[in-house]
């Protein structure tokens, strides 16, 4: 499994309007068929920077799920967001693969 992570700082001043689209953008990076599912979380940590700061994280289920959505699809996504928030968000992303998933152990016998 290998999750593309997606961290975006949004100024305070479109965090409402940015809020829309994304829960609109989310549904289209998954219809392009190379995510599983997404996750978005806020992250807890005041930046510096200001603005607050977001983490989406899509599932793939292998790392050429990944590369197809780089070649046919990233860039039109990417841009459509550039596009219409420009100066107004900070976005990185990240690649991470799933090594293992540890869940608590039941005292149940």
């Amino acid at each position: 499994m290998y999750i593309y992570n997606v961290t975006v700082n949004v100024d305070e001043s479109i965090q409402a309007e940015w809020l829309v689209w994304i829960e609109k953008h989310i549904p289209e990076v998954l219809a392009t068929g190379h995510f599983l599912s997404a996750k978005m979380t806020q992250v807890l940590v005041e930046e510096e920077m200001g603005g607050v700061t977001y983490s989406i994280q899509y599932s793939a289920k292998t790392k050429e799920d990944l590369e197809n959505y780089y070649k046919f699809s990233a860039e039109k996504l990417r841009g459509d967001g550039m596009k219409k928030f420009a100066d107004k968000m900070l976005a990185f992303r990240t690649e991470l693969k799933l090594i293992k998933e540890f869940y608590p152990v039941s005292n149940n016998n």
